[in-house]
């Protein structure tokens, strides 16, 4: 998950457009699956101090496109622990995408302040996502 260079795909083959039709003909079915993982997740999750999924912002909707947990910030150094735990129990998992000033292709760029990105960054897991997702093992 570290991009090295700059690039740009404008392009989208045959095979994509198909798929992104054949998609947006069960959106609804799509998004209302994903939904369900989330409130699943949710559930799950409710029970554990310290750990939350990124709430739904006030006045939205959210697609659920990613469901990302986060840990407070007294648990950030467990992060590490708690993918290994997650990914042998069979959940891909990863960490949050690295912060881009932090990559070497932007390391000569201005940046404002990154501390809240930092703290972030050490304390978001990314979790299966998948609208093709239906239950998720007890814990």
């Amino acid at each position: 998950y570290v991009h090295d260079e700059t690039g740009f795909n404008y392009r989208m083959p045959n095979l994509n457009a198909a798929l992104g039709c054949a998609q947006l003909e069960r959106i609804d079915d799509l998004l209302a699956s994903k939904r369900r993982l989330a409130e699943r997740y949710a559930q799950s999750l409710s029970h554990i101090d310290g750990v939350s999924l990124f709430p739904e912002p006030a006045n939205c909707r959210s697609n659920h496109w990613l469901n990302a947990v986060m840990l407070d910030p007294a648990l950030s150094d467990r992060r590490d622990t708690l993918l290994d735990a997650l990914n042998d129990a069979g959940l891909q998992s990863r960490p949050i995408w690295q912060p881009m000033h932090q990559l070497d292709i932007y390391a000569g760029c201005p940046c404002g302040s990154t501390t809240t990105t930092e703290a972030l960054a050490h304390r978001a897991i990314n979790v299966p996502s998948s609208a093709g997702l239906v239950t998720l093992r007890q814990a």
